[in-house]
């Protein structure tokens, strides 16, 4: 299976590199080449968009948002029109499930199949191999690429046809957004009221208020630490995709929609690259108060 990897970004190209460790013959491209070297590096092959589609089974695109998948894929001298009849494109970008379901439909064309596959876990999981791997489309295809997924991933699950590994996503975001937000309002809490937020996150990590969230992000906001695994912008991103879906459906969303007027005072106030976690910062406007410092 020649595999063709399009995206090399801060998820990307952890992603292509396990595909090499793993065996696989990988092409790379990007549209700053040069963010494709360590892969290469590591024994991938680079090429440009119509020299990778002709040559691979199967296009992996990792990219910021639908906008970007369709004009990579669909675009005027786009990949699709290179892709052979057969092949398949596995889109692990976060975007609307609506495009995907469009990209899908223009794919369809070229007799391309489409898998929609986003992930969640950040980029210490796309380094280790472990991210969660939300997939819609044909249960065939599914099955044809689970194997190769599992790769990236220690949770590939299928959760519906083309479409459904989006809106799986969007909810996983939702999750994670509001997790960060109470995460760091409860830890300015405690602070404020003179207890140290780090005997906090010891005593409840254990309980039912503990996540993979809070074990991933306390030990950051405490630290200040806002080097992105995750970017504010991205996030944003992708409560604006929720956000969409859900009035598209008649979804009710206010916790998504308070969730995201914090990333975006974040963004107003240069924090949109940092990493998602950094909202903690918001509360210090707020209150003052900054986490893990003490008087």
């Amino acid at each position: 299976m020649k595999i063709g990897f399009i995206g090399m970004g801060i998820m990307g190209k952890p992603m292509a590199m396990n595909l090499v460790k793993a065996g696989y013959d990988v092409t790379v491209s990007n549209r700053t080449m040069a963010k494709c070297d360590p892969v290469v590096a590591a024994g991938a092959k680079a090429a440009s968009y119509a020299e990778l589609a002709e040559s691979c089974d199967v296009v992996i695109t990792m990219l910021p948002n639908g906008p970007e998948v369709r004009e990579v894929m669909l675009g005027e001298g786009g990949v699709a029109a290179h892709m052979k009849p057969g092949s398949t494109l596995i889109d692990m970008s976060s975007i609307n499930p609506v495009a995907s379901r469009e990209i899908c439909a223009g794919l369809a064309q070229y007799g391309v199949d489409m898998l929609d596959a986003p992930v969640s876990g950040g980029e210490p999981k796309a380094i280790d191999g472990t991210l969660s791997i939300m997939v819609g489309g044909k249960q065939e295809t599914f099955d044809k690429y689970k194997d190769m997924l599992s790769k990236m991933g220690s949770s590939v699950v299928r959760c519906g046809e083309i479409g459904a590994g989006n809106t799986t996503k969007l909810a996983n975001q939702i999750i994670v957004a509001c997790n960060i937000q109470a995460l760091a309002e409860a830890m300015t809490l405690a602070q404020k009221a003179g207890v140290d937020p780090q005997l906090v996150f010891d005593a409840i990590k254990g309980g039912l208020a503990g996540s993979t969230v809070m074990n991933a992000k306390t030990p950051m906001i405490l630290s200040g630490n806002d080097k992105p695994g995750f970017k504010i912008d991205l996030h944003i991103k992708d409560l604006n995709n929720a956000l969409d879906c859900a009035h598209s459906v008649g979804a009710f969303v206010p916790m998504t929609a308070s969730a995201q007027e914090v990333f975006q005072w974040m963004h107003n106030h240069e924090g949109g690259q940092k990493d998602h976690s950094a909202i903690a910062q918001y509360y210090e406007y707020l209150t003052g108060i900054k986490l893990g410092e003490t008087n």
